[in-house]
């Protein structure tokens, strides 16, 4: 049989490692210097205008962003129950309550019509996810946002490059957040980074990653330890060498996928949109678990099913709530290797399988 296809596949390469060693040689592997030149560079690389802060975990970014943007007990913020359960996570990590409302299917991310339907007198913010690479609605956000006074917040955690007619993701919000887990579409082994719109947001997070203080043993607020270290910072340096390069890739392999697939429903982009393809999602109308077992099955070719169970139906969010397009999507999303790692040949089996399976019936 051929070799496995595999779904995402994290590329770690010679310059990683030498980055990691010529900090273990230093002496200095907490947040340092690294830390500092990343973040920098981040901003720098993606375009962003805005001050970065590094973390431990995009949900720590998640988290301290919502802090520090002084979300609390009683607040609601608006996200989408179409996503990973960290986006619900944070908010209620701060003691706020997650609202969920529906995503448009095209997109996959926040439509604006069921946000503005799911305001309430506790609303404070909403939080899309610009969710598989591709950007969410934020002309249409902001404006709901600017009509009631709320805060608009992004969790950019899958669209490193991502942009919306030349903004780019991570401009838009109060603050956003970027994850860079392994297999996101570049990575610092694992962390996260957070824009901020301003100087306040900015000085927030900085306390609340480093146990609330700026000056050692002068502890402004409770805090947490979520710093990143520059073992981590390290690699991500590296990758923001690369990343540029990467993401051509992902879009030439989005693009042979879409030209070639047939039965199934391709992701679509939006006109201004830049699409960063951190998953290649397709619909898949008839019996997605069944094509999906059967692509590994029958052809070795590995995918993945992101999210079966909605936010909303989780154990601690559990709502009885109406979000169909969300039910939609979660019964026939099916994430095919888009990575650029892939071969020609590669892009050619997932293409067969998938046109023949779904032609089988599978």
């Amino acid at each position: 049989m051929n070799d496995f296809i595999p779904p995402a596949k994290p590329i770690i390469g010679d310059e990683e490692r030498e980055a990691v060693d010529r900090v273990l040689r230093s002496g200095m592997i907490a947040q340092g210097p690294e830390v500092k030149a990343f973040e920098e560079e981040f901003s720098e690389h993606f375009g962003l205008g805005r001050a970065c802060v590094a973390v431990n975990s995009g949900t720590s970014g998640l988290h301290l962003g919502l802090l520090s943007s002084g979300i609390g007990p009683g607040d609601e913020v608006i996200v989408p129950s179409f996503t990973f359960a960290a986006t619900a996570n944070s908010v209620a990590l701060t003691g706020a309550t997650p609202v969920f409302a529906d995503i448009a299917l095209d997109d996959f991310t926040l439509d604006p019509a069921s946000v503005e339907a799911s305001i309430t007198d506790k609303t404070k913010a909403i939080m899309p996810v610009h969710l598989y690479g591709h950007p969410a609605k934020m002309a249409e956000l902001q404006a709901i946002a600017d009509k009631h006074g709320l805060m608009l917040f992004e969790d950019a955690a899958q669209a490193h490059g991502a942009s919306l007619n030349g903004t780019p993701v991570g401009a838009f919000g109060t603050f956003a957040m970027f994850s860079l887990y392994p297999t996101k579409n570049m990575t610092s082994g694992e962390g996260g980074m957070v824009s901020a719109a301003n100087d306040e947001v900015e000085r927030n997070l900085r306390l609340y990653r480093n146990q609330g203080m700026l000056q050692q043993y002068h502890n402004e607020v409770v805090g947490l330890n979520n710093r990143m270290t520059d073992i981590h910072a390290a690699i991500g340096r590296v990758q923001l060498t690369k990343v540029g390069a990467w993401t051509k890739q992902r879009q030439d392999n989005a693009a042979f996928l879409s030209s070639n697939l047939e039965g199934v429903v391709v992701p679509s982009v939006a006109d201004g949109a830049v699409h960063v393809y951190h998953q290649y999602t397709i619909r898949v109308e008839g019996d997605r678990d069944g094509l999906s077992k059967a692509l590994k099955d029958e052809y070795n070719v590995g995918s993945g099913m992101f999210y079966p169970v909605p936010n909303h139906r989780l154990k601690p969010f559990a709502r009885d709530i109406h979000l169909p397009n969300t039910e939609q999507a979660a019964q026939e999303a099916l994430s095919l290797p888009v990575h650029p790692s892939l071969s020609q040949g590669d892009l050619e089996r997932v293409v067969e399988a998938v046109n023949a399976l779904v032609k089988a019936g599978a």
